[in-house]
Order: C-alpha cells, then structure tokens, then sequence
C-alpha cells in the first residue's frame, strides 16, 4: 500500500511539473514571434495588423511529429515507435487507384475548358494534372483543417527542421499580407502544405496561379486556380511536352536490376534491344525509341518493372516518392486510356522495420555503397546497391530489402 500511494504522489508531482515546463515552453515560443519572426516578416513587407492577425490566440501544437522542445535533444514520444516498412503495393490499393480514377473522370468533364487550356498553355497532360489534384487532395473533397500559422509556427520554433520551416512561415505571412486567406483562414495539412494542390507557402508564392480570372489566387476554393497552379509547377520543373511518364515493362532476367536510376539511363530503343519490352505488347512510341529512358523498380523484382521518362522525375519534384510518381501516372492512364492495373505483381517482403533497412544500409556504405542516406527507405540508390551486393556474393538480385538479407546484412 505504501509502495502505491508513494508512486501516486510522484504522479501528482510529475504532473505539475510538465504542465509548468510547456507553460514555460509556450512562453519562449510567444517570445519568438515578437523578437524573431516579426522583424523578418517586417522586411518582407508584412503589416503588424496580419501579423497580429496571424498569430491571435496561436498556441504550440504538441501533437506534430518530429518536435524537438527547447533544452531536449530527443523527438516528441510519437517519432520514437518503430514503423514498420511494408510491401511497397499497399500504395496502390484498390479503393485509392479506384477512386481517384472514377472521379478523375468526372472532373475532366466538369472542367474540361479550364483543363484544355491549362494544358495548351504548359504542355503538361490533362490527365496528369488531375492524377496529383485527385492524390493531393480528392479533387478538392478532402477537408483541410489545420491554421497554417500554428503549424508552421511550431515547427520553425522547434522541429528537426526549424530552419525550413521558419522560412514557410514568413512566406505564409506574405500570402495572408497579399489577401489570400487572411489569418485563421490559412489552412493546411499537418505538414503545412496549402490547400487543394498542397503546395508549400514558398511554392506558393512562386507557383500559384488565377486561373479564373477574378484577380485572386484561390486554391482553397478554386477549381481553376487549382490546375493552373498545378500545370505552373510541372512546366516551370521541366515538364517535356510530347513524352510520356514511363512504361511498364518486362524485365528478362539477362538483364540486372541492378541497372535501375536516373543516373544510368539509355536509349529506349537501347533497352529494347535489351529484350525489354513492353507488358502490353505493344511498342513503344516511334518518337520515344531515340530518347533516354530509365529504368524504375520500387520493389526490386518483387514488383512491377518501367522504363520511365524525365518527366517521371518532374513529377517526382512534386512529392519525393516513386511510389508517389508511379501512382500519379498510373492513375492518369487509367482516367484517359482505361488501362487496368499493372500486370507486375507486387510480392510479399516480409515485416520490416525502418530501423532494419537502416541497418543494412549502414552496412552497405561500409563496403563502399552509395545508398543515398542511411534513412530507413529504400530508393533506388540503395535498391540498386542491394543488387550490386548480391550479384557480388553470387546469388540472384533482387534489389530489395527482405527478411533473408536482415540475416546477413547486418552490422
């Protein structure tokens, strides 16, 4: 009974104390604005009343991720749990794909001006700019709730990337200065992404266009701003107007995955002498054949294979994913053409954790890999050096992280 009432008068102590060190923490944070985000968003033009405006009634939100409270040197309790690192093919399931196709379909009838327009002026496919409106936000339908401000504001006070963060804030000031969504108005995802196309505040400022015409840049409520300020971003990131995304394909076995990355690309016609050809059977555009084209497998040979375009990193400039990339071409090709799901099947590679992966990543840099960041996620830099290590060991590449490599790579 004492050893009870003794470890329940340390809870009623703790308790205090946590609740006095976060008042003390949204004190220091109170401050920050004043002394530290003020006078840089002064310089930028921005008026005490939006500043004021902003920040009325803003307090720190502790349940972001990635948080790192002044005089800690850990993350938040949230970021410490394991994730596990599943089949890259959870990615496309089927309501995802399926919904983002059927309604992709019914926006390209209702805006069909705006689209074609869109499209004449940037050269980037209707479809195309449906597939990232659909993923980013479900074409509008998907409820942005968060304030930008206090968003923002909590992460440039104290994230693992303050730095990145402080400077969206000042852009998110400078938006709300110009009338786009005056103070609480400014929402955004958990991340501080904005509106229906989710762009950043400094991508906003830069990318953001009217696309209707009434003189203001609306791409919370906006249909057409929404795909003009989409299409801007593709075309002003390179966009190539006349080439495809990328191609499924079948992969022979004489020819290693190993070979995947932008760096390491080839004449398609190159890969087709190759014996690369694509899973429809048909060829590939004659316009294609004397253009590089790169090979991309997100889960190794445990998944479907493509011969990918520039374009598919365009895309990839958006949201720095493949799975991210290949679902937005999918998707488009699937809204315009019909094509059904990939004929590649995605395999079942075990439970992983990040953790795992970092693992074997770190061991792979000490061989002399280049695996692109000890991060826990495999890329195509570390996909490829998995390869590389197997082909060197003399067993079969698959150039994805599974349970049986855990076991032998591992510090």
């Amino acid at each position: 009974m004492r050893l009870v009432l003794a470890i329940v008068s340390l809870v009623c102590l703790a308790a205090p104390s946590a609740a006095q060190d976060r008042a003390e923490v949204e004190r220091q944070f109170q401050n920050w604005l004043q002394q530290a985000i003020w006078p840089q968003a002064k310089a930028k033009g921005v008026s005490k009343r939006t500043f004021q405006s902003a920040f009325d009634g803003v307090t720190l939100n502790w349940d972001l991720p990635d948080l790192v409270p002044p005089g800690s040197s850990k993350k938040t309790p949230k970021q410490q749990r394991q994730a596990e690192f599943g089949s890259p093919g959870r990615y496309f399931n089927a309501g995802s794909v399926q919904g983002a196709t059927s309604v992709g379909r019914k926006m390209a009838r209702r805006h069909a001006g705006t689209l074609a327009r869109v499209e004449a002026e940037t050269g980037v496919p209707v479809r195309i700019i449906l597939a990232i409106w659909g993923r980013e936000s479900g074409y509008g339908q998907v409820p942005i709730r968060h304030n930008a401000f206090q968003v923002l504001g909590t992460k440039g006070f104290m994230s693992t990337r303050a730095e990145y963060f402080t400077a969206e804030l000042i852009a998110a000031l400078q938006i709300a200065e110009s009338g786009h969504g005056q103070g609480h108005a400014l929402k955004s995802s958990w991340a501080g992404a904005l509106g229906q196309p989710q762009f950043m505040p400094t991508n906003f400022l830069t990318y953001a266009r009217d696309g209707d015409g009434d003189g203001r840049t609306d791409i919370w409520g906006s249909a057409s701003d929404t795909i003009a300020s989409i299409g801007a971003y593709l075309d002003e990131h390179g966009w190539v107007t006349g080439r495809d995304w990328g191609f499924e394909v079948i992969l022979p076995t004489t020819v290693s995955c190993a070979l995947e990355g932008p760096d390491q690309g080839r004449l398609i016609r190159d890969w087709v002498a190759m014996g690369v050809n694509r899973v429809s059977g048909k060829p590939f555009p004659a316009h294609e054949l004397d253009a590089e084209g790169y090979l991309m497998m997100p889960a190794g040979r445990s998944g479907p294979a493509f011969i990918v375009t520039p374009n598919f990193y365009v895309l990839k400039d958006y949201n720095t994913s493949d799975l991210y990339a290949l679902f937005v071409g999918h998707v488009g090709d699937r809204i315009q053409y019909g094509v059904g799901d990939f004929r590649g099947r995605w395999g079942d590679v075990g439970n992983l954790y990040r953790s795992d992966v970092a693992s074997m990543q770190q061991v792979l840099v000490q061989q002399g890999h280049d695996v692109g960041g000890v991060d826990g996620l495999p890329g195509y830099k570390t996909r490829r050096s998995i390869g590389r290590w197997q082909e060197a060991s003399g067993s079969t590449p698959t150039c994805f992280p599974d349970a049986s490599l855990k076991a032998v790579l591992k510090p």
